[in-house]
């Protein structure tokens, strides 16, 4: 019998220290979830998708900050692309207007991501002397997937350079893709952009009036 009831508490003792384990393990669980939630918000890493892919915020690109000046005052190449039409149209057709144009391929995401803010530019500036021509530089077997894609992005018309030269035609040739150009109502570059840049900003409203304003 004194065996035996010495044995109940060490039992006793035994089930407390596993339950205690236990609510220590909950407990550090628990807390190591916290963190990762806390982590994820405003200041912290971004959480992790139920995929495992990191989800990504497009950041904004100021285009005040990114605008570069290699050939301010130089008129642009005389190089011929088409409109939706099939015309050919030169950067020449559009002076007497501000003209922001783009360069961009449906290949290149950066430039799909930015487009819609172009066209929120364009629609910005809408009965002005403002033109946002977005050429795309698609080979014909893609140009019919760049003109949808434009489509969806009104008021932009569509333009392609379907032999994709006239990136290599600028002076500098353009470094990448998108690569934007800024030109004054004289027809001569006032500054460029190359990569994604935010063109829906008051950055760019800033750049876009100052050059309006040269006359």
């Amino acid at each position: 019998m004194n065996d035996q009831s010495a044995a109940k508490p060490r039992g006793g003792v035994l089930t407390w220290a596993l339950w205690g384990a236990a609510a220590i393990g909950v407990a550090g669980v628990v807390y190591i979830i916290a963190q990762a939630v806390a982590q994820s918000g405003p200041n912290g890493p971004p959480a992790v998708a139920a995929s495992g892919a990191v989800p990504t915020a497009s950041p904004t690109h100021d285009v005040a900050r990114k605008l570069e000046h290699p050939s301010d005052g130089k008129a642009p190449p005389a190089y011929a692309f088409v409109d939706g039409a099939g015309k050919k149209v030169t950067l020449a057709d559009f002076k007497g207007k501000v003209v922001v144009m783009n360069l961009w391929a449906t290949w290149c995401a950066p430039c799909k991501v930015e487009m819609p803010t172009l066209a929120k530019l364009a629609k910005a500036y809408k009965g002005k002397p403002v033109a946002v021509v977005a050429v795309s530089i698609d080979k014909p077997e893609a140009a019919a997937q760049a003109k949808a894609f434009l489509a969806q992005q009104a008021p932009l018309a569509f333009y392609n350079d379907p032999e994709a030269k006239l990136p290599w035609a600028l002076q500098p040739a353009a470094s990448g893709m998108p690569t934007t150009l800024i030109l004054g109502k004289d027809g001569l570059e006032r500054g460029r952009i190359s990569g994604e840049a935010d063109w829906s900003g008051p950055g760019a409203k800033a750049v876009i009036d100052k050059v309006l304003a040269e006359g």
